[in-house]
């Protein structure tokens, strides 16, 4: 009796410094949130996302307000084909946007094959707080938006409308894999879905996710981005991932969900990002040889990891220290198991 009353002593002891040691790890990370908070955003265009979303954060705004802000930059400033007024269109020559956005006390909105309205991720924050709903589409979004006030506009530019008329020539689609690691902010050859992560000084996460999808997809496609647990989640218990890449291969993993469950059984932000690549390669190795996935996270402390499964990834990291940095993929899939 004395020997098991000693044994549990001792693990109880062990369990303690154990615990101690955790929090010496994560002094640093925390430090970071306790210094106003830090923004993560996928690709090049993520500085500038980041430097709007920061103007919000840096004066104490909440997490939510400040990916908003954020991506409504990415929406309308930034001139890009896979998001916001400036997407390409699907094959019938129709541009449709898709966004969603999430508290991390599980509040969350989403809006898809969104027509005419600007700023969708708004748009998202609406259904989010003023129905019952976390998703609305097509004509029922539209409708919804009007009715909250944003107003209808042609959106498609006559870039990307020209840009439809030549690929009709074709009409092929194939997605491709970008292999560019170049780390300038403003490189236009690393695009795709804007996913950004925040934590407030309060500690709060929060996520948002825009897009105007693959060009040339089949009309009325919805990628993961508007899908909550697909292309991003958020959990303040534990921390947020987002992702990019196909978006078909992120809703048949539930990816986003997948990476924060696993942080959640003790995996950094990076190795939850990398067995979720493995998953998807396990699931279907015939598409991973073509098709580029990448995941974005980060942990409750603001620490950050990001893994792709080819080259050519690369996120944007801002906080009090600095606002522009831009990294590449901490690492890239090597066909190991995980």
């Amino acid at each position: 009796m004395k020997g098991r009353r000693r044994f549990l002593g001792h693990m109880a002891l062990s369990a303690g410094a154990m615990s101690l040691a955790r929090g010496v790890m994560a002094g640093p990370a925390e430090s970071a949130v306790v210094r106003g908070g830090r923004v993560v955003s996928t690709w090049d265009f993520g500085v500038g996302a980041n430097q709007a979303a920061w103007q919000r954060l840096s004066t104490g705004a909440s997490a939510l307000d400040a990916v908003e802000h954020g991506a409504r930059w990415a929406e309308s400033e930034l001139c890009n084909p896979t998001v916001g007024r400036c997407g390409n269109p699907d094959r019938e020559g129709v541009l449709t946007l898709d966004a969603s956005i999430m508290d991390g006390d599980g509040r969350c909105g989403a809006v898809a094959a969104l027509e005419d309205i600007d700023h969708p991720i708004s748009v998202a924050r609406r259904v989010m707080e003023d129905t019952p709903h976390v998703m609305l589409v097509g004509k029922g979004a539209q409708q919804f938006a009007m009715a909250q006030g944003f107003r209808r506009q042609r959106l498609l530019t006559p870039e990307a409308e020209q840009a439809w008329r030549e690929w009709r020539e074709r009409a092929k689609y194939e997605p491709q894999i970008n292999v560019e690691r170049n780390l300038t902010p403003g490189n236009k050859e690393n695009h795709d879905t804007l996913g950004m992560l925040a934590i407030d000084r309060d500690g709060r996460l929060a996520g948002a996710c825009t897009t105007s999808g693959m060009a040339w997809k089949m009309h009325g496609r919805v990628g993961d981005s508007p899908l909550i647990g697909a292309g991003l989640y958020v959990d303040n218990e534990v921390g947020a991932a987002t992702a990019s890449g196909v978006g078909e291969e992120m809703i048949r993993n539930a990816a986003s969900f997948l990476v924060v469950e696993l942080m959640r059984q003790g995996r950094t932000p990076m190795e939850a990002c990398r067995e979720a690549i493995a998953r998807v390669v396990r699931k279907r190795p015939e598409a991973s040889r073509s098709l580029q996935v990448c995941f974005l996270a980060m942990n409750r402390h603001g620490e950050v990891g990001a893994f792709a499964l080819h080259p050519g990834f690369v996120y944007a990291v801002c906080d009090a220290d600095k606002q522009d940095t831009l990294r590449a993929a901490d690492a890239v899939y090597d066909g190991a198991a995980a």
